[in-house]
Protein backbone atom coordinates (compact mmCIF):
# COMPACT_ATOMS: atom_id res chain seq x y z
CA UNK A 1 0.00 0.00 0.00
CA UNK A 2 0.36 3.79 -0.80
CA UNK A 3 0.77 6.53 1.68
CA UNK A 4 2.07 9.97 2.03
CA UNK A 5 3.09 12.00 5.11
CA UNK A 6 0.93 14.94 5.27
CA UNK A 7 2.77 18.13 7.27
CA UNK A 8 -0.97 20.30 8.66
CA UNK A 9 0.22 23.64 11.02
CA UNK A 10 -2.79 25.32 11.74
CA UNK A 11 -2.11 29.13 11.80
CA UNK A 12 -4.83 31.55 13.33
CA UNK A 13 -8.55 31.96 12.80
CA UNK A 14 -9.84 36.55 11.96
CA UNK A 15 -13.10 37.36 13.47
CA UNK A 16 -14.94 34.29 14.96
CA UNK A 17 -18.38 34.51 15.95
CA UNK A 18 -18.27 35.63 19.39
CA UNK A 19 -19.77 32.65 21.64
CA UNK A 20 -19.13 33.65 25.33
CA UNK A 21 -21.08 36.70 26.58
CA UNK A 22 -19.39 37.23 30.31
CA UNK A 23 -15.76 35.78 30.11
CA UNK A 24 -13.11 35.42 27.07
CA UNK A 25 -12.98 33.24 24.50
CA UNK A 26 -10.18 30.46 24.94
CA UNK A 27 -10.12 28.99 21.22
CA UNK A 28 -9.16 25.21 19.98
CA UNK A 29 -9.21 23.48 17.26
CA UNK A 30 -9.50 19.34 16.37
CA UNK A 31 -8.67 17.99 13.16
CA UNK A 32 -9.91 14.75 11.78
CA UNK A 33 -9.11 13.51 8.22
CA UNK A 34 -11.38 10.86 6.91
CA UNK A 35 -13.21 10.68 9.57
CA UNK A 36 -10.72 8.22 11.29
CA UNK A 37 -10.85 9.06 15.19
CA UNK A 38 -8.31 7.26 16.08
CA UNK A 39 -6.21 10.12 13.48
CA UNK A 40 -7.99 13.23 15.61
CA UNK A 41 -5.71 15.63 17.07
CA UNK A 42 -6.03 18.57 18.37
CA UNK A 43 -4.20 22.38 19.19
CA UNK A 44 -3.91 23.80 22.41
CA UNK A 45 -6.12 26.16 23.65
CA UNK A 46 -5.54 29.87 22.61
CA UNK A 47 -6.11 31.72 25.76
CA UNK A 48 -5.40 35.71 24.05
CA UNK A 49 -6.56 35.39 21.09
CA UNK A 50 -10.29 35.56 22.32
CA UNK A 51 -12.37 36.29 18.55
CA UNK A 52 -8.81 36.35 16.91
CA UNK A 53 -6.80 32.90 18.19
CA UNK A 54 -3.48 32.26 16.36
CA UNK A 55 -1.51 28.74 17.48
CA UNK A 56 0.97 27.88 14.55
CA UNK A 57 0.43 24.53 15.79
CA UNK A 58 1.80 21.49 13.84
CA UNK A 59 0.78 17.87 13.24
CA UNK A 60 1.77 15.21 11.40
CA UNK A 61 -0.43 12.77 9.35
CA UNK A 62 0.73 9.19 7.00
CA UNK A 63 -2.26 8.98 4.99
CA UNK A 64 -3.25 6.38 1.96
CA UNK A 65 -2.52 7.58 -1.26
CA UNK A 66 -6.06 6.46 -2.42
CA UNK A 67 -7.16 9.92 -0.40
CA UNK A 68 -6.16 12.23 -2.71
CA UNK A 69 -6.90 10.83 -5.80
CA UNK A 70 -10.55 10.89 -4.69
CA UNK A 71 -13.19 13.53 -3.56
CA UNK A 72 -14.51 11.65 -0.98
CA UNK A 73 -11.57 12.01 2.17
CA UNK A 74 -12.24 14.95 4.19
CA UNK A 75 -9.67 17.21 6.36
CA UNK A 76 -12.35 18.44 8.97
CA UNK A 77 -10.76 21.30 11.37
CA UNK A 78 -13.30 22.05 14.10
CA UNK A 79 -13.39 24.90 16.16
CA UNK A 80 -14.25 25.17 19.89
CA UNK A 81 -14.40 27.33 22.83
CA UNK A 82 -13.06 25.97 26.35
CA UNK A 83 -15.74 26.35 28.97
CA UNK A 84 -16.30 24.26 32.29
CA UNK A 85 -19.82 23.74 32.00
CA UNK A 86 -18.96 21.89 28.10
CA UNK A 87 -17.16 23.11 25.38
CA UNK A 88 -19.14 25.44 22.65
CA UNK A 89 -18.69 24.58 18.88
CA UNK A 90 -17.93 27.86 17.24
CA UNK A 91 -17.66 26.47 13.33
CA UNK A 92 -15.70 24.42 11.34
CA UNK A 93 -13.69 24.06 7.91
CA UNK A 94 -13.40 20.95 5.61
CA UNK A 95 -11.97 20.46 2.34
CA UNK A 96 -11.53 17.35 0.33
CA UNK A 97 -7.52 15.99 0.68
CA UNK A 98 -7.72 16.14 -3.52
CA UNK A 99 -8.65 19.37 -3.51
CA UNK A 100 -5.80 20.60 -1.28
CA UNK A 101 -3.30 18.15 -2.77
CA UNK A 102 -4.00 19.34 -6.41
CA UNK A 103 -4.01 23.00 -5.07
CA UNK A 104 -0.26 22.35 -3.71
CA UNK A 105 0.71 20.30 -6.38
CA UNK A 106 0.24 23.10 -8.68
CA UNK A 107 2.72 25.28 -6.54
CA UNK A 108 5.43 22.78 -5.50
CA UNK A 109 3.72 20.42 -3.09
CA UNK A 110 2.97 22.85 -0.18
CA UNK A 111 0.57 25.63 0.34
CA UNK A 112 -0.48 28.13 2.99
CA UNK A 113 -4.59 28.51 2.46
CA UNK A 114 -7.41 30.63 4.52
CA UNK A 115 -10.99 29.20 4.45
CA UNK A 116 -14.42 30.54 5.47
CA UNK A 117 -15.65 28.57 8.68
CA UNK A 118 -18.66 27.20 8.36
CA UNK A 119 -21.73 25.98 10.86
CA UNK A 120 -23.55 23.18 8.78
CA UNK A 121 -23.55 24.16 5.34
CA UNK A 122 -24.08 27.79 6.58
CA UNK A 123 -21.01 29.95 6.37
CA UNK A 124 -20.57 31.57 9.37
CA UNK A 125 -17.98 34.48 10.42
CA UNK A 126 -14.73 34.49 10.27
CA UNK A 127 -11.96 32.37 8.54
CA UNK A 128 -9.73 30.08 9.22
CA UNK A 129 -5.90 29.80 8.03
CA UNK A 130 -3.67 26.74 7.76
CA UNK A 131 -0.54 25.31 6.03
CA UNK A 132 0.37 21.96 5.00
CA UNK A 133 2.72 19.88 3.21
CA UNK A 134 2.05 16.24 1.04
CA UNK A 135 5.22 14.40 1.20
CA UNK A 136 6.38 12.18 -1.50
CA UNK A 137 4.62 9.03 -2.35
CA UNK A 138 6.18 5.80 -0.03
CA UNK A 139 5.31 2.34 0.11
CA UNK A 140 4.01 1.42 3.82
CA UNK A 141 6.84 -1.29 3.97
CA UNK A 142 9.72 1.79 3.55
CA UNK A 143 7.00 4.21 5.85
CA UNK A 144 6.60 1.51 8.97
CA UNK A 145 10.59 0.71 8.85
CA UNK A 146 11.30 4.47 8.82
CA UNK A 147 8.82 4.90 12.05
CA UNK A 148 10.71 1.83 13.71
CA UNK A 149 14.07 3.26 13.77
CA UNK A 150 13.49 6.81 14.43
CA UNK A 151 11.74 5.58 17.40
CA UNK A 152 14.85 3.43 18.30
CA UNK A 153 16.82 6.63 17.87
CA UNK A 154 14.63 8.50 19.64
CA UNK A 155 14.32 6.09 22.60
CA UNK A 156 18.19 5.33 22.70
CA UNK A 157 17.48 1.98 22.43
CA UNK A 158 19.45 1.33 19.98
CA UNK A 159 21.40 -2.16 21.25
CA UNK A 160 24.61 -1.30 22.04
CA UNK A 161 25.57 -1.65 25.92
Amino acid sequence: MECRKLDLTINSTNDLRQVRRVFKMKVYAKVLVGGNVTMEKRTPVDKHGQINPAWNHSMKYSICESWVEHHGTMLVIKLYCKRKLGDRYIGEVHRSLKELYDYAYSTGGSAVVCFPVQIGSIESQGKLCFSYRFGDKVSIEKLTLAESVSSILISGSGGAA
